[in-house]
């Protein structure tokens, strides 16, 4: 054991060495390495990136969470859309019957949303999500507030005209000073800002944040733009130690009673749930990092025949120092060892490169999507380079190995 650890270390100081020597050969051979390792850790970084920030908007829709809509999440080739779009649209009664006959759901509430246009004195801004919901909404979806209180139940039965706003919405028409207390016109009706939802940040920018969005009582917004027209949808929390499946199958039948249908009438509402979501997602992803993990492997199969093509070089060149240290007593396994040492350290010299460009490449990365370069992805790609070393260094290696000592003395 001794004795390998000693020429293990005899081989790394000969391959630092040599590397050392031609050092402009060296990074020109692990060009192909470098790119093959940068194009890893990009693409892991932005599978991370794109993981989290799903897993992120399917944490804002609640693990316990099922929403009850006309309309199903996923639709396939076999959605038959023509029988959708003739469902009746969802109502509020739908929300107390789950509420009164649905045991094992602890709270339902109904929440419909618009994009309507808001101004405030001195600034506007189109196109933000009014979102219309019952007092009961904090009780199924968790409800940070900066500032004041979210609406309740005598503020819906008398539809007043009260809102809670998002952060960013507080910020950009209300920068000076605090948006709570002050009026803000919704498309032409005054509301009274009673509450400021505490914001979310850049991570959740899009259609999971509530920093662009306000929420009004449901009967004003029923008051204000309708909802014959509009799919309401009905958002239920399961209580603690049912599963999902027992709850999914006591709504159906309590709202195929309030829907009034027949047995063997077919369901003319969605029961959606974040499972859904992660099940169609699922194959794009593996569909993403197959195209990703094909392209750097070629990336790196190409960097792999460069670092062989320089190994056979370098053993050519050597050659007669091999027959030297063959003559003197070295073994086949020590010649061997001595030249995929250096087929690894000039792949590691890639490795390190590429690891480098990779960091500037993932704060890019990060600024667009939730992620960053973490130590299991720079880990995995010192492997990788370890893996490409030993690979395409074992038949530059081998030739050594097993060229003759007096042939090799000869040469040249």
């Amino acid at each position: 054991m001794l004795r390998f650890f000693f020429e293990f270390g005899e081989s790394t100081r000969i391959a630092l060495a040599s590397v050392w020597s031609n050092k402009l050969r060296a990074v020109l051979t692990t060009l192909g390495i470098i790119i093959g390792i940068v194009s890893v850790t990009g693409m892991a970084t932005v599978m991370n990136g794109i993981e989290k920030g799903f897993e992120q908007d399917i944490a804002s829709l609640g693990s316990n969470v099922i929403y009850v809509e006309k309309w199903p999440w996923v639709r396939g080739p076999s959605t038959k859309w023509w029988e959708m779009m003739n469902r009746p649209n969802m109502t509020e009664s739908l929300a107390d019957a789950l509420n009164s006959s649905a045991s094992m759901v602890e709270t339902a509430t109904a929440v419909v949303s618009t994009s309507r246009t808001l101004k405030s004195k001195t600034e506007s801004m189109s196109a933000a999500t009014v979102t219309g919901a019952q007092a009961n909404y904090p009780s199924v979806h968790e409800v940070d507030l900066s500032e004041g209180y979210f609406f309740n139940e005598f503020d819906n039965q008398s539809a007043r005209h009260v809102v809670v706003v998002g952060a960013k919405i507080a910020e950009e028409l209300y920068p000076f000073g605090s948006a709570f207390g002050k009026e803000l016109n919704i498309d032409g009706a005054r509301y009274t800002i009673i509450g400021i939802l505490t914001g979310q940040g850049s991570a959740t920018e899009g259609p999971a944040s509530t920093d662009y969005s306000v929420q009004i009582p449901f009967n004003a917004f029923k008051q204000q733009f309708g909802t014959r027209w509009r799919d309401v949808s009905i958002q239920s929390k399961i209580g603690d130690g049912f599963a999902i499946a027992d709850a999914k199958d006591q709504m159906r039948g309590v709202l195929r009673l309030a829907r009034k249908l027949d047995a063997k009438d077919a369901d003319n509402f969605e029961i959606n749930e974040q499972e859904s979501l992660r099940a169609a997602i699922e194959p794009i992803k593996n569909a993403i990092f197959a195209i990703g993990i094909g392209l750097t492997a070629l990336a790196l199969l190409v960097g792999g025949i460069g670092v062989m093509n320089i190994m056979f070089v370098t053993v050519k060149e050597r050659t007669r120092e091999i027959g030297v240290r063959k003559a003197v007593g070295a073994r086949r396994v020590t010649i061997l060892v001595q030249f995929l040492v250096e087929a690894v350290v000039i792949c590691m010299v890639g490795g390190i490169v590429g690891v480098g460009l990779a960091f500037p490449l993932s704060m890019l990365i990060g600024a667009v999507l939730p992620a960053s370069l973490d130590l299991p992805t720079v880990f995995m790609a010192f492997g990788m380079c370890v893996a490409i070393g030993i690979t395409f260094g074992l038949a530059p290696a081998w030739s050594a190995a097993k060229a003759p000592p007096i042939e090799a003395l000869r040469y040249e």
